[in-house]
């Protein structure tokens, strides 16, 4: 069988072709990241929110959609294989549930009583 034989859906089947995103997706992406990135940076110069409970948290939801949106799309996970997307994301998860366990213990148990 000769390499020009194989047919697209085969290859795909395989994993070895898939579409990648247009040069307008892209663009989004980039939009997207950059609105929220100015929302960070405009939640920081919020001295009461700062100083709030929300202000950590706030910022680990957003830098955790950021790295999702990198990710997907600048690293092409959305187009490869599941098995990627689960090896990315489960580590993601446990260190978020990680983070928020540390954030409650420690805000909820004072050394100082």
């Amino acid at each position: 069988m000769h390499a020009e034989s194989v047919s697209a859906e085969q290859h795909h089947v395989m994993g070895e072709v898939h579409e990648h995103p247009t040069w307008k997706q892209y663009k989004w992406v980039a939009l997207i990241l950059t609105l929220i990135t100015v929302g960070e940076v405009w939640v920081y110069y919020i001295p009461s929110f700062v100083a709030g409970p929300l202000f950590v948290p706030t910022l680990l939801i957003l830098s955790a959609i950021k790295f999702v949106i990198v990710v997907m799309f600048y690293m092409h996970l959305k187009y490869d294989h599941r098995l990627f997307r689960v090896l990315f994301t489960g580590p993601l998860i446990v260190a978020m549930c990680t983070l928020l366990a540390l954030m409650f213990l420690f805000s909820k148990l004072s050394l100082t009583r």
